[in-house]
């Protein structure tokens, strides 16, 4: 299936380039977000109707600048009314700022974007939701479901750190050498999330955005080549390239899920395999081993099994163990126990879930695997009731399709 971006996906991708024109432009992260959104949804209503320009991303910028260019003037304009009423001589009459000469927007500011909301004032978890806000352009709600907490809890989250941004006076600048250590962790987990949200959709008709897989791994590689010789940074894009190598494989004709047993490796692409199998291999003896190595490794032995019977199920349950130690995760968790069952058994699995992390409890992933655990220990029964339960709690259509179907098939066979 050839990938044909829509309107919608070419605005998702160049929001946080035209963003970070403005942020350089105008030195003012908040305000450029606002007026790209005004430009965005501009865009959104006169590119179906009139097409797409030659230069999208020119047009972007012209429209938000002059957006940005309003909101100067009608400030500096209601400083001086205040002023003449006070008495107050304006001290600033400048005016507004304008473009810089021979900016037409094509220089790409993403990186220097994502570097800036992953600031230290910002606190890692802020850095991140406001990362994914910005560059990933992923919606409020969506970021909200990968941190596994209410929407508006996040809105709050997302606003509060635009402020702080705002507020520290930060300059739009790439980070020195000296300081890319302290926003490292924040940028590489940002990464991991959009590839995530690329790979599996957590709302809507398409379990992938592709777009957005594409865009993490853009961003990565530079990242790479900006830290070569760091190993967690490597194994970040082996993990994204071995995981997006499946992509096209894990749905049907007409977008139907299939499991990863069931995919046809005939479709996996072979040449992002063997370089994310050349990455994690040399990343691993550097050191220390981070969890985006050890996920990469479990990756690459998934990608390497000629079949899914030949799948080395003992290697993978040992390297869930050692991500378990050095990763905080519950979704570490469910796989752990997918990996136990297919080497111990479906009890082994289900043992692991019996007191599940917080942060699981209601989450329709929790009952998807307990399902999968419970057909395969033979409970048709408990396995309908949670294949039930975890269609009904997602948000996803092509998921919610896959699980009601198992649950169909499965009562079907119990002559229900």
């Amino acid at each position: 299936m050839t990938f044909e971006p829509t309107i919608d996906d070419l605005l998702r991708t160049l929001a946080p380039q035209v963003v970070g024109v403005l942020t350089r432009r105008y030195r003012d992260f908040t305000a450029a977000e606002d007026a790209v959104q005004e430009a965005l949804l501009d865009a959104a209503t006169q590119w179906p109707a009139e097409g797409v320009p030659r230069n999208p991303r020119g047009w972007l910028v012209q429209i938000a600048s002059r957006r940005m260019t309003e909101q100067v003037r009608s400030d500096q304009a209601r400083r001086r009314r205040e002023e003449l009423v006070n008495g107050q001589i304006p001290a600033d009459r400048r005016s507004a700022p304008g473009a810089d000469a021979g900016d037409d927007g094509a220089h790409d500011d993403t990186l220097t974007l994502l570097f800036l909301c992953c600031h230290p004032v910002l606190s890692p978890t802020a850095a991140i939701a406001l990362t994914l806000r910005s560059v990933g352009g992923l919606t409020t709600g969506e970021i909200a479901r990968a941190f596994l907490v209410p929407e508006t809890t996040m809105g709050q989250r997302i606003s509060r750190a635009k402020q702080r941004i705002r507020d520290s006076g930060v300059p739009f600048r790439m980070p020195d050498y000296e300081e890319w250590p302290a926003r490292l962790d924040a940028v590489l987990h940002v990464l991991y999330l959009i590839l995530n949200e690329g790979y599996a959709s957590s709302t809507g008709p398409e379990l992938r955005r592709v777009e957005l897989s594409r865009e993490a791994i853009r961003l990565t590689r530079a990242v790479h080549a900006l830290l070569p010789d760091n190993a967690e940074v490597a194994g970040l894009l082996a993990l994204m390239l071995l995981t997006e190598a499946r992509g096209p494989a894990r749905t049907g004709p007409v977008g139907e899920l299939i499991p990863l047993a069931e995919q046809d490796r005939g479709r996996w692409d072979t040449t992002a395999i063997a370089e994310g199998i050349a990455l994690i291999t040399a990343a691993l003896p550097r050191g220390p081993v981070g969890p985006y190595q050890v996920q990469a490794a479990i990756a690459a032995v998934h990608d390497e099994a000629p079949t899914a019977a030949e799948t080395d199920w003992p290697q993978i349950l040992a390297l869930y163990g050692v991500l378990a130690r050095i990763s905080d995760n519950p979704l570490i968790t469910l796989n752990r126990a997918v990996a136990a069952a297919m080497v111990d058994g479906p009890a082994a699995g289900l043992t692991l879930l019996a007191d599940p992390p917080s942060a699981l409890v209601g989450h329709h992933r929790l009952y998807a695997v307990r399902a999968h655990l419970h057909e395969l220990a033979g409970d048709r029964e408990a396995a309908i009731a949670d294949y039930r339960t975890a269609a009904r709690r997602t948000t996803s259509l092509p998921e919610r399709h896959h699980l009601s179907l198992r649950a169909a098939r499965l009562a079907a066979r119990a002559g229900r």
